[in-house]
């Protein structure tokens, strides 16, 4: 293996805050890719991969992403859910990486829901 030089390191601590960033940046929105054992099944790391290509590509530094585990409807995966402020969330199903492009350029970057896709609007409230 060859020696580490400083620039290297630099690359590397750089990489590593531009990931945290994903995790804790400011928040133009939130993604969040459900990513338990039956969204893994049904293609969830697809969708993380091309999430995190759009916010490369488009070199976009306020989008938090991050995953979380099953959201209950294994039938519907891959998921991901949309937070935007001052709006309430919507859960996407069934995506693939064309569907989670579109609903990147249309719901996260110009906020307008993509109705054909989303399961639902709000949250889930158990009295």
């Amino acid at each position: 293996m060859p020696k580490l030089t400083a620039d290297d390191l630099i690359k590397i601590r750089k990489k590593a805050r531009d990931t945290i960033n994903l995790r804790k940046g400011t928040d133009r929105a939130k993604i969040t890719v459900h990513m338990g054992t039956c969204g893994i099944a049904s293609g969830a790391n697809d969708i993380m991969e091309a999430v995190l290509q759009e916010i490369e590509t488009r070199n976009i530094k306020d989008i938090i992403v991050t995953s979380s585990g099953c959201a209950g409807f294994c039938s519907k995966e891959p998921m991901a859910t949309v937070d935007l402020p001052g709006k309430p969330p919507v859960k996407y199903v069934e995506l693939t990486k064309e569907k989670i492009i579109k609903i990147f350029s249309e719901h996260i970057l110009d906020g307008k829901i993509v109705d054909k896709f989303a399961l639902a609007i709000g949250s889930e409230r158990i009295y």
